[in-house]
């Protein structure tokens, strides 16, 4: 896997996380899928950052996907 792969497959297991989350059955397994999202958005920001990509609308959906947890499932 290439870089550009390997950060199109970080940004797929966030969003992945993500629309699970909705779906949990327990709030531990919803804050388990957040961590998940934040790791892999954590991980392509990073890569994008090694790669001189702007990082921006990675990091925009970051804080988005912390504020629909903080909002809905806190």
């Amino acid at each position: 896997m290439d870089d550009a792969e390997r950060l199109a497959w970080l940004e797929a297991q966030a969003e992945a996380a993500y629309d699970k989350m909705y779906d949990a059955r327990s709030p531990s397994d919803a804050t388990a899928l957040y961590s998940d999202a934040k790791e892999a958005l954590h991980g392509a920001i990073g890569l994008a950052n090694e790669l001189g990509q702007e990082a921006q609308r990675l990091m925009a959906r970051l804080f988005h996907i912390k504020a629909v947890f903080r909002s809905q499932f806190t």
